[in-house]
C-alpha cells in the first residue's frame, strides 16, 4: 500500500477529499478504487471498493499495523459511508468491518 501522501493543497489526479479532521485525511481514489486514511502525511488504511450501476460494494478494510488502535478504520467507515450517502449511492457492505459499523 505504499504511496506518496497527497499535498495538503493538491491532490493525486483521480483523488477526491472526503474528510479532513485532525491529522487524518480521507480521500476517494477513484482510479485504485478505495477509500484512503491519510495520518502524518503516511498511507494509514484503506477500504476497497466495486461500483457496480449505482452501488459501491466494499470488499475489504485495511489498516497497516503501525496505525493500528487508533481508531483510523472507524473514521475511514463513517466517513466513506457519509460520501456514499452524500452523493446518493447505495453501498453493499461485503467486508465484515464495515458490515458491523
Amino acid at each position: 500500500m505504499d504511496q506518496p501522501a497527497p499535498a495538503d493543497d493538491e491532490l493525486a489526479a483521480g483523488t477526491r477529499l472526503v474528510d479532513r479532521a485532525d491529522d487524518i485525511e480521507i480521500v476517494d481514489n477513484a482510479a485504485d478504487q478505495r477509500y484512503e486514511a491519510w495520518l502524518d502525511g503516511e498511507l494509514a488504511g484503506v477500504i476497497v471498493y466495486v461500483p457496480q450501476d449505482g452501488w459501491l460494494v466494499f470488499d475489504h478494510t485495511e489498516v497497516l499495523p503501525a496505525f493500528e488502535g487508533r481508531g483510523v478504520a472507524s473514521r475511514l467507515a463513517r466517513a466513506a459511508l457519509d460520501d456514499v450517502r452524500a452523493r446518493r449511492l447505495h453501498v453493499n457492505p461485503k467486508c465484515p468491518f464495515v458490515m458491523g459499523y
